[in-house]
């Protein structure tokens, strides 16, 4: 524990130092190539601007903690939080500026410094965060942990652990009581009886009791010695075994409440920013692009099959609402538009409609459906209507994916599950993704999407057809 707590501080201390030098450096930088914008007066004060500008980050940094040195981190989390890092120490640096009588700083200045540092940050917390997981895969900074329990639960945990080698988990085995079900890559060592005795002759960092609640006496036996011990002691809810998700542990006085889900879309703030980069997105490919692709797409359309250059279909919206879809049209004129999803080698597929599918290309007129506001950039993809009711027969939670809108985009695509879905499976886990992209949107997350796909549309995908 005391390691952990060295390498945590050694970690900070090492993001402090280079986020100052960045600061610094950066400042001095754009000061000198937007020199010609800067009057005299702000020239002049350029000790105080840069003393003001290394004030601000002392409350910046308290406000928002560095958690660069935790076992799991999403790059998305820490582009998020040095977003709003800049945006905070802008605020300040600003309040600062005009306590300093010093409001004529040129406006292109200001948005080029805080644009570069905005970039070079990402940049050096990224590096830092690569570092560090490279370094727990070469063996070192690492947790020795124990599990209590092999049953669905504690297996469940033992491969997330030891899914990604650069989260620093050396599991030590397991103790488990009718070890049947102990993966062929891990030890049982022990009943449960013998787990005080061990963590007391090995160096353990951490416990993680993964009995159900019938071993309570075993389980608060085991939290007491650990507690007494300075050893932290993790306890997997039995619920986990029939709900595969993150929960928000919340309390109405000392009694601990799970929630099911929190949904981030649910506030208001969150709502306005999606809304508004949907708009500005959606508002800018509509009046430069657009015109051109649907020109050149409509004319090949045309001469490739008779019917209209646009298909439209009803589908599935935000809370179960229906609305009209907008596509190329990849198909030629069919009753079975409305009932039969596109299979490997359709007939009914066009040359044209081929390309456009395996570039996602046919999905470009639905950005005026979100510019209208039935579909968002990025959301799970809106299936047709008989879909919905078939699917959500068949698959628990199918409709949770229609708490969030629509989008030409998802989660789900990104990851592979996009195009036909042969078996039931594939559908559930496409579900699943949906979901959980509902239960942890971050804006900077949407930007995550947009990058894979643009990523995919280049590659091509093998399940677009």
């Amino acid at each position: 524990m005391k390691q952990e707590v060295r390498y945590a501080h050694l970690i900070n201390t090492l993001v402090v130092v280079g986020d100052l030098i960045i600061l610094n450096l950066v400042f001095v930088i754009m000061f000198e190539l937007f020199k010609s914008y800067l009057d005299w007066d702000v020239i002049g004060n350029f000790r105080r601007l840069l003393f003001a500008f290394n004030l601000s980050y002392i409350p910046t940094i308290n406000f928002f903690n560095i958690k660069l040195a935790e076992r799991i981190v999403y790059a998305e989390k820490i582009v998020s939080n040095v977003f709003w890092f800049i945006c905070f120490h802008a605020m300040i640096f600003i309040v600062l500026i005009m306590m300093m009588k010093l409001e004529n700083v040129s406006r292109l200045y200001f948005v080029g410094l805080y644009s570069v540092l905005f970039i070079v940050l990402i940049c050096w917390r990224l590096c830092i965060r690569f570092a560090l997981k490279n370094y727990r895969k070469r063996g070192f900074n690492f947790k020795n942990i124990i599990i209590i329990g092999a049953g669905k639960n504690g297996i469940s945990l033992y491969n997330e652990m030891k899914s990604d080698v650069g989260y620093g988990y050396r599991i030590m085995g397991f103790f488990e009581d009718n070890p049947v079900n102990i993966p062929s890559d891990s030890v049982c060592l022990g009943p449960v009886d013998k787990a005080k005795e061990y963590i007391t002759n090995n160096p353990i960092d951490e416990v993680y009791c993964t009995l159900p609640e019938s071993a309570e006496r075993k389980i608060v036996d085991l939290m007491n010695f650990c507690e007494s011990n300075m050893i932290h002691f993790m306890l997997v809810p039995t619920l986990r075994r029939y709900v595969k998700k993150q929960m928000k542990l919340d309390s109405i006085g000392d009694i601990p409440v799970f929630l099911m889900r929190e949904e981030p879309l649910q506030y208001p703030f969150n709502k306005f920013v999606k809304r508004t980069f949907d708009i500005l997105f959606s508002t800018v490919f509509l009046c430069t692009l657009f015109p051109i692709l649907y020109i050149i797409i409509g004319i090949i359309i045309k001469a490739d099959s008779p019917g209209p250059v646009l298909f439209k279909q009803k589908r599935t919206g935000l809370k179960g609402s229906d609305f009209v879809c907008y596509k190329f049209r990849t198909m030629r004129v069919n009753k079975d538009a409305d009932v039969k999803q596109a299979t490997k080698n359709d007939a009914r597929t066009t040359k044209i409609g081929a390309f456009l599918r395996k570039t996602n290309l046919d999905e470009l007129p639905q950005f005026v459906n979100v510019l209208i506001g039935n579909m968002s950039v990025v959301g799970p993809r809106p299936h047709m209507l008989k879909h919905t009711i078939e699917y959500s027969a068949m698959i628990d939670k199918y409709m949770l994916r229609h708490l969030a809108k629509p989008g030409i985009t998802g989660w789900a695509q990104v990851n592979g599950y996009r195009g036909e879905t042969k078996e039931l499976i594939q559908m559930e886990k496409r579900v699943e993704y949906d979901v959980w992209y509902i239960e942890n949107w971050s804006f900077f997350l949407d930007i995550k999407i947009i990058y894979l796909t643009v990523r995919n549309m280049i590659k091509g995908e093998k399940n677009a057809y």
